[in-house]
């Protein structure tokens, strides 16, 4: 089955978090989506083993979109030859246009895995001649699968970015986001006010008022971005 876009993330909840508002505007745009969690992300704070996974499933439909969990090991993750070739595989079997991934992660040490295990994937995925490396077998009777662009939404444990690369307003689809995050009571302390949610919500205040919109989600690039038509831009306050 082809996806649109695959969102690699070490835990379930962190795409939401990283780009919630982003995800419900693709789906509601008609893109398919497949999240990849890596980890089963137990143990949670507030549930009992299993709970997270169910609410995992509940926020992806809030946001339409689909999901899978490698069942890799909570704040143990490590980016192996293994878990590279894998993610590898799974370009080549959904060949996604692009891949979402967290950016510039050093805080959590599951972050950091993730993000040089998806760098090194997304380069995999393109080469041949699998049949010549011993251990790479599962890669062999698969068509290489270059993806077209890598993208890295601004992780909200890391400190904030002075500079980005684009931003997506996420004002009409902010809702939809609130909701999918309130889903994880298993993470989030079962309360209106949860600070984590404030903090999460505060940030995407600030990038909305910078850029002249209600909320604002903000990614980085692997690569230098190209339009083909500069009139697609938004205003932008300072012009």
């Amino acid at each position: 089955m082809s996806y649109d876009a695959l969102v690699i993330a070490a835990h379930a909840d962190d795409a939401e978090t990283q780009m919630g508002g982003t995800l419900a505007k693709l789906s509601d745009g008609g893109q398919r989506i497949l999240l990849v969690d890596l980890t089963d992300g137990e143990p949670t704070e507030f549930a009992v083993p299993g709970v997270r996974a169910k609410q995992a499933l509940e926020a992806a439909r809030i946001l339409g979109v689909e999901r899978c969990n490698l069942g890799l090991r909570d704040r143990l993750l490590q980016d192996t030859p293994e878990t590279r070739l894998e993610l590898a595989r799974l370009m080549r079997v959904h060949r996604p246009r692009w891949v979402y991934t967290t950016g510039e992660a050093c805080v959590h040490p599951d972050h950091a895995a993730t993000v040089s295990l998806t760098r090194a994937a997304v380069f995999l995925a393109r080469l041949g001649q699998w049949d010549r490396v011993p251990g790479a077998e599962a890669l062999a009777d698969q068509e290489p699968w270059i993806v077209e662009r890598l993208f890295f939404p601004h992780c909200k444990m890391e400190p904030p970015w002075s500079d980005f690369a684009f931003a997506v307003d996420v004002s009409a689809a902010y809702e939809r986001k609130r909701q999918a995050l309130a889903a994880y009571t298993s993470i989030f302390a079962p309360t209106e006010q949860d600070h984590l949610l404030a903090l999460y919500r505060a940030e995407d205040q600030f990038y909305g008022r910078l850029l002249g919109v209600r909320y604002a989600e903000i990614f980085r690039s692997a690569a230098p971005l190209v339009v083909a038509d500069p009139t697609v831009f938004l205003p932008a306050p300072q012009g």
